[in-house]
């Protein structure tokens, strides 16, 4: 990848705001793994180099993490990746992460539930070939498949206002983009269902061009894999969404990945005081690795609210709050703790279909105040996680501290207990080593 970036204005400010001012603002190179873990740490160091196949064409017989029933254990089993169609790349996972919606869909027991399905859309790995039309990668190129696609046609995606493509747009479908189809069969024939147009779960899966973005292949895909969602979602909901001020005060309801993601998000963008606010106390020593300053158990604001317990921290209010649960009752509580004339609510969380949100008139009215929604974090696949690499690579963004665990594929049911039982914020996935 070319190392000279073209920037936007808000590209632009996050490249050059300074991190060196304050200490919390130091990169840390430990890794955070567990003692079986950290042999894997250091594997796959880069992906440089592009190796000629000759399966392009054909299909390709390889393993995959299948769930065949809601809630049971993955199967690993061989599978028939066909060939990618027009404007369709087939691609090699080299690593993947597992990430909460994963764990959702794999419970979820009523539609848009469909099973035997492969999960998976946090990853990395090389293009193995291309379909027809496809000119923006090559085989042998490193590349993230992103589950919001970016055409580079659209209105939306041509406007730096949107990352909503309105030529593909984001749905739950179980199958490719544009034909509607699968790519993926078990040996005795049986269709089995893509996942967020990703189904990274597998050696090898087949994505729309709309959904691949080209990246740095000397980018570690065991962090690379991570800017595929939940890191890239919270980081940009502050810097793209929020546009996170020098100097401000941010307040975040919950600290799972995606909102320690917004706490590091808003270290980068200069935020002066970064409120953290969870049911789980050992969530501030946590939170503190990625700028959290302050912290708010909401078990024990005794009589009081924790709006109301914000707004006498704040003397007003937060300038910006972010829910990042997916609760209804959160975000009313993330609005009243935001200041009132120009403070933002921006909503990360993904409740129940149907939870609804009330606001009187008179409130939204006389508040002065802005909710809005953030589906990705606002980001532009294809220009902006580039620039979040280079961050990275710049020893600027944090993400080696979100890897807390690292398994083999074989070992993949290992990754969602540890999910489950709260032990993880991200395990890395790999392949084959």
């Amino acid at each position: 990848m070319n190392n000279k970036i073209s920037l936007t204005t808000d590209s632009r400010r996050l490249l050059t705001n300074k991190t060196s001012k304050t200490e919390s603002n130091t990169f840390n190179t430990n890794l955070y793994v567990s003692e079986t873990n950290k042999k894997n740490t250091h594997t796959h160091s880069s992906m440089a180099g592009k190796t000629p196949t000759n399966t392009a064409g054909k299909p390709i017989r390889c393993r995959a993490a299948i769930v065949r029933k809601a809630g049971e254990p993955l199967v690993i089993e061989e599978v028939i990746v066909s060939p990618p169609k027009s404007r369709e790349v087939r691609i090699k996972i080299i690593c993947t992460s597992l990430c909460h919606s994963d764990v959702t869909f794999w419970k979820l027991e009523q539609p848009p539930a469909i099973f035997p399905r492969i999960l998976g859309h946090e990853a990395v790995g090389v293009v193995e070939s291309v379909g027809e039309g496809v000119n923006e990668v090559a085989e042998g190129d490193t590349v993230i498949p992103i589950f919001l696609p970016d055409c580079g046609e659209c209105t939306d995606c041509l406007s730096v206002k949107s990352n909503l493509c309105s030529k593909l747009p984001f749905s739950l479908s179980p199958y490719m983009d544009r034909e509607k189809t699968s790519r993926f069969t078990d040996l005795n024939g049986e269709t089995l269902y893509h996942f967020l147009f990703v189904s990274s779960f597998s050696e090898y899966t087949v994505v729309d061009i709309g959904h691949v973005t080209k990246i740095d292949p000397q980018t570690p895909p065991n962090r690379a894999c991570l800017l595929s969602c939940g890191v890239s979602t919270g980081v940009g909901a502050a810097w793209k969404t929020a546009n996170v001020e020098t100097g401000t005060t941010v307040a975040i309801f919950g600290l799972g990945a995606i909102g320690l993601a917004v706490a590091e998000g808003a270290r980068l963008c200069g935020a002066k005081r970064i409120i953290g606010v969870d049911v789980n106390q050992d969530k501030f020593e946590l939170g503190k690795k990625f700028g959290v300053t302050d912290f708010v158990n909401s078990r024990n604001c005794g009589d009081k609210s924790v709006s109301q317990v914000i707004m006498e921290m704040t003397d007003g209010g937060a300038d910006y709050c972010f829910e990042c649960v997916g609760m209804s009752s959160l975000v009313h509580e993330a609005y009243a703790s935001c200041r009132k004339g120009w403070g933002k609510t921006v909503v990360l969380g993904v409740d129940q279909p149907g939870a609804m949100l009330t606001f009187t008139s008179f409130e939204v009215l006389h508040s002065g105040k802005t909710l809005m929604g953030s589906l990705f974090g606002g980001i532009k696949p294809k220009s902006d996680i580039p620039i979040l690499i280079k961050r990275y690579m710049d020893k600027e963004l944090q993400l080696d501290e979100f890897v807390t665990h690292e398994v083999d594929f074989e070992d993949i049911n290992t990754a969602f207990d540890l999910l489950l039982e709260g032990k993880s914020l991200r395990c890395v996935i790999w392949m084959k080593k």
